[in-house]
């Protein structure tokens, strides 16, 4: 079984509201379709219920998408940070504090992601593990979670370097 972590498309930014509430920008749409190709035909689906991440499922598969509360992002405040990179990089050095005022510790929002993910991938990996399945998600979240699958740390190289939208491949054998 192959797990595909979809990293939601290019938003409209609303400085004003809340990230969770952002719709995905009509402009981008021609790079969420070219993802299309880079997933599987036969999988289980699920996204996060964050509009972005729901309009990014609805244009990558015809199949039916799973909404899982517990995928959303890390709960942030609304505002845009000048030092939003900085800000997320100290909730990843220190987990269990919030990093700006109004945001969710990063412990907490592990918590609610890891067991949510385990959970689909037994039921839909099965013994046999010939099911793939893909998650629309976020960047922080999806960093998270490939650190707790692979028993690493998590890659802030790799978090930053993550486009809208991208995918994140990783083989699971679940410890």
């Amino acid at each position: 079984m192959t797990l595909h972590l979809v990293r939601h498309g290019r938003p409209v930014i609303e400085p004003d509201r809340p990230a969770a509430e952002w719709e995905l920008d009509p402009a981008g749409f021609v790079e969420v379709w070219a993802l299309r190709d880079r997933l599987p035909s036969r999988a289980a689906w699920f996204c996060s219920p964050e509009p972005k991440a729901q309009q990014t499922a609805q244009l990558l598969t015809d199949s039916d998408v799973g909404i899982i509360d517990e995928l959303r992002e890390q709960e942030r405040a609304t505002g845009l940070l000048d030092d939003f990179h900085d800000r997320v990089a100290a909730a990843f050095a220190q987990p269990d504090r919030p990093a700006a005022p109004g945001w969710e510790p990063l412990s907490t929002t592990r918590a609610r992601l890891v067991p949510a993910v385990r959970r689909i991938l037994d039921v839909h990996g099965g013994l046999s593990g010939d099911m793939d399945v893909v998650l629309v998600g976020h960047g922080t979240a999806w960093t998270l979670l490939v650190a707790d699958l692979t028993d690493h740390e998590p890659d802030l190289v790799r978090w930053r370097s993550l486009g809208m939208p991208d995918v994140i491949t990783v083989p699971t054998r679940l410890r």
